[in-house]
């Protein structure tokens, strides 16, 4: 199962997520999507006031027969078709999509980080992250905060018998 992150603090920001929803189809299979959240934006010190603008987010798990830097490839070009404008790293933000976990996957590479970096320190990515993930009959009765709360322990257990 593959979970992506999606974030969308400019314009028509649940158009842009329906959109991407469309042409992620093309390339994800199986798709299940998480409520829609919103957060303020996640900025580093010093940045433009104009971008603290508030962030929907969201998270969908599905499959993918693609590796994940294929994926990511695939990503990338439906950003650029939804509209995405390259403003920087911190920029607001038409579209961005995430990988947010590829099955067991672990990587590290200057292209790719899987889990994603800073996933455990981001309630709006977590939070709808528990919305999809684990699979569905583990989530009946159960908040998004507890399964929030039972990922993380789980990948904490990951992360130790990867150690």
């Amino acid at each position: 199962m593959v979970v992506l992150g999606l974030g969308s603090n400019l314009g028509d920001r649940l158009g842009f997520f329906r959109q991407a929803k469309q042409h992620l189809e093309s390339v994800l299979t199986s798709m299940r999507c998480s409520s829609v959240y919103e957060s303020l934006a996640l900025l580093p010190e010093g940045a433009p006031k104009e971008w603290d603008i508030p962030f929907y987010n969201m998270a969908i798990a599905a499959q993918t027969t693609l590796s994940p830097q294929a994926l990511l490839y695939e990503i990338k070009k439906i950003e650029q078709a939804v509209g995405r404008q390259d403003r920087g790293r911190w920029g607001p933000r038409e579209i961005d999509i995430d990988i947010l976990v590829f099955g067991s996957e672990v990587i590290s590479s200057a292209e790719l980080t899987i889990p994603h970096a800073g996933l455990l320190m981001r309630d709006f990515a977590i939070v709808p992250l528990a919305d999809v993930y684990p699979a569905e009959g583990e989530c009946k009765g159960k908040t998004a905060a507890q399964l929030a709360g039972a990922w993380i322990h789980s990948m904490e257990m990951l992360e130790k018998r990867i150690d």
